[in-house]
């Protein structure tokens, strides 16, 4: 299998001594790999440090074989983010915001604006100014962003946020159809238990700026477990002390 990401012993620790300390996990090709934890625990840390907005102490962090640190551009190029906040431009339309973007990506035309419109449900909105929009549309469009120029590996800082019923449905069988068609990677951090369960196919869990575990199958999780919230509540209630193996 193919590694898409890989992160080694990644520590970052700010002035006010918070952070998160060596974290490992490896992302492989097709993967949906859910990041959870508690508001706080150092999900959009490790994020930031992935995507080079955060500098780190120590570690390494690999994404389709180039090292972040020495082959920063290479690295980035097939990768589509949302950290922390969906970033729109208010005052411009729908389609006016990826017409925009796809300035800065090669091969980007009409057409894949138009798909990545119509991948998140906004086609009849396209006109409209995004000032206009909901939180959970202006979501939605942070996410078209995201997928307009066909990145390889997608990072989803708590997704779902603002989204209703539909939209979150929507969202979870889009992530899932590309992952099982064209075998787009994502890393998606939440502290919804129920949608990593819904949504991924292996999950990493983070408290208090440690791994519980570095990425282990739900499927398999599920056939040990009355669900992922009980193997979450006993996680922590062990204080990763098993580091999240199964206990023969």
């Amino acid at each position: 299998m193919d590694k898409v990401l890989e992160v080694a012993e990644l520590t970052k620790f700010y002035k006010n001594g918070r952070g998160v300390k060596n974290i490992s996990f490896d992302v492989y090709k097709g993967d949906v790999f859910g990041f959870l934890g508690p508001n706080g625990a150092g999900k959009t840390t490790v994020m930031k440090s992935i995507t080079g907005l955060n500098s780190f102490q120590s570690g390494k962090i690999k994404i389709l074989g180039y090292d972040l640190c020495t082959q920063f551009e290479a690295a980035l190029k097939n990768v589509g983010s949302i950290i922390e906040t969906a970033e729109v431009y208010e005052y411009i339309s729908a389609y006016a915001n990826l017409k925009f973007v796809s300035r800065f990506h090669k091969n980007i035309n009409e057409a894949n604006i138009e798909e990545a419109l119509d991948m998140v449900n906004l086609t009849e909105y396209k006109k409209e100014k995004v000032s206009k929009f909901s939180l959970g549309m202006k979501q939605r469009l942070a996410i078209a962003r995201a997928l307009l120029a066909n990145p390889k590996l997608i990072i989803l800082d708590e997704p779902t946020n603002g989204l209703d019923i539909e939209g979150t449905v929507q969202l979870r069988n889009l992530i899932i159809e590309l992952a099982n068609k064209k075998k787009t990677t994502f890393f998606i951090s939440s502290h919804l238990v129920h949608e990593i369960e819904l949504m991924c196919n292996k999950v990493a869990i983070i408290h208090n700026g440690k791994l519980i575990n570095n990425g282990e199958e739900i499927q398999n999780i599920k056939s040990k477990f009355n669900s992922l919230e009980d193997y979450y509540m006993r996680q922590i209630a062990d204080g990763g002390n098993n580091n999240g193996k199964f206990e023969s």
